[in-house]
């Protein structure tokens, strides 16, 4: 027996290191690139200005360096809480809160959503300063933080109180099922989890997302007809059309769509609009406490044209069945990890090495099969899902090229390249284990071949 609890122990913390070693040496290999490449090359001449180059270099490398320190910690703390037995320790706590409220008995679910609460509160203190670095440090010494502390401080407070709002009533919905379901609780735990994830891609656009951000309906003009229009060519079922106030947490910009059958919604970041756009959607006076920002950012932003392109490209993920692809694959994954789950939830030696020798929570052993059993595996999907990622994305932009937007997407790339200082320059072995996107330069390549 000990043989075995000694085998798990060291095999998840082994692996664990690895892992870490092995993204740390990946890191090391594009830092090599940050600080060689100082000078805009050839290839990049015409899509990047010295100024821009060099502020992206920095960019990359503030978060590179901040994200090697970041990930030691996290490493170093993980090892803590295993090699001290944490996870126990903050179980006993919930439990003797418990005790102390003079609940009788033994309440497993109430334990366990105290367990994840106290656990999470733990996380967010020990991940605050790095929160805090990030934001007004690294983000703010590069134009991209547009957050003050009080509005930080408020969002933090709504993401703690909204997560385990949603969390508590899965953990407890989980643990029935488990002990309800008998031998073949998996195939309902399973169901379960498909219904949830779901029911939360339904509600939290239109319930939770608003909690954080503004969501405006775009005004009529040429914008909103433009995509109307485009929508309607690929028999896109648009329901509503809405902008994201994101320029008051960041500059960064983005586009998505979400929702089932014919209720799809089509979201702009503020961001991605050039200022002639974005001011339509402002108040006079929201204009006038804007108007120094506006001269940081009237040159950031995509035209109408290129809008339209880079929503042809989302138009191409719904229409080659992207989404719908991932969702299957992941809901494949999911009840594979659920069924190890089961053959292995019985295993007392498992839960040992976590410092449950007298105990078998359904939440530990959850825990620990996906979190850590489960890690190689994991890792190896984790890069093969990367690399589909990246076929769809050549696959989308030849959708939008067939658009004849191919000129438009290409500038679009470009520009939200600068805008958000991406560096377009990568070691090939760094882009291909972490980017689900290609680098700029691969799609400008392939798009190239289109007009």
């Amino acid at each position: 027996m000990e043989v075995n609890l000694e085998y798990i122990f060291w095999g998840v913390l082994g692996f664990m290191w690895l892992e870490f070693i092995w993204e740390g040496y990946l890191g090391r290999r594009q830092r090599k690139i940050y600080m060689s490449h100082t000078t805009v090359p050839d290839e990049l001449k015409g899509i990047l200005d010295d100024e821009t180059f060099n502020k992206a270099r920095l960019y990359a490398l503030d978060k590179s360096f901040f994200g090697s320190v970041e990930g030691l910690f996290s490493h170093t703390l993980s090892t803590c809480m295993l090699w001290f037995s944490g996870y126990r320790i903050f179980w006993d706590m919930a439990q003797n809160t418990l005790d102390y409220l003079e609940f009788e008995g033994k309440n497993e679910i109430l334990n366990s959503i105290l367990f994840s609460t106290y656990l999470s509160i733990f996380s967010l203190v020990t991940g605050l300063p790095f929160s805090i670095y990030s934001t007004f440090v690294i983000e703010e010494k590069h134009g991209f933080n547009k957050q003050t502390g009080g509005f930080y401080v408020k969002d933090q407070i709504k993401k703690f109180f909204v997560s385990q709002f949603i969390q508590a009533p899965i953990l407890a919905g989980i643990i029935k099922i488990v002990y309800w379901g008998g031998d073949h609780f998996y195939l309902y735990l399973w169901s379960f989890s498909m219904f949830m994830l779901l029911f939360l891609m339904t509600v939290y656009p239109d319930y939770i997302a608003p909690l954080f951000d503004k969501y405006t309906p775009m005004p009529e003009g040429e914008l909103r007809t433009g995509i109307e229009q485009l929508a309607a060519s690929v028999e896109f079922p648009l329901y509503k059309l809405y902008v994201v106030e994101g320029s008051k947490r960041s500059s960064h910009s983005n586009a998505y769509f979400y929702g089932f059958y014919k209720f799809k919604r089509i979201v702009l970041f503020d961001t991605l609009l050039e200022l002639q756009e974005r001011n339509k959607l402002r108040t006079e006076e929201t204009k006038e406490q804007e108007k120094e920002e506006d001269q940081k950012s009237a040159k950031m932003g995509c035209n109408n044209s290129e809008i339209l392109a880079v929503l042809g490209h989302e138009l191409g993920h719904w229409k080659l069945n992207h989404v719908l692809k991932n969702l299957v694959i992941g809901q494949v994954q999911l009840f594979l990890m659920f069924l190890l789950f089961a053959l292995m939830s019985k295993y007392k030696p498992l839960y040992a090495a976590f410092g449950f020798s007298d105990i078998q929570p359904v939440l530990i052993g959850l825990m620990v099969v996906l979190q850590f059993i489960l890690a190689p595996y994991s890792s190896v999907v984790n890069f093969l899902m990367t690399m589909l990622s990246r076929k769809f994305e050549f696959q989308a932009d030849e959708f939008a090229a067939g658009l004849g937007r191919a000129a438009p997407l290409q500038t679009a790339l470009i520009k939200l390249n600068n805008d958000n200082l991406s560096f377009p320059i990568y070691d090939w072995l760094y882009s291909a284990w972490n980017h689900s996107h290609p680098p700029l330069l691969e799609r400008i390549a392939a798009l190239k071949k289109y007009q």
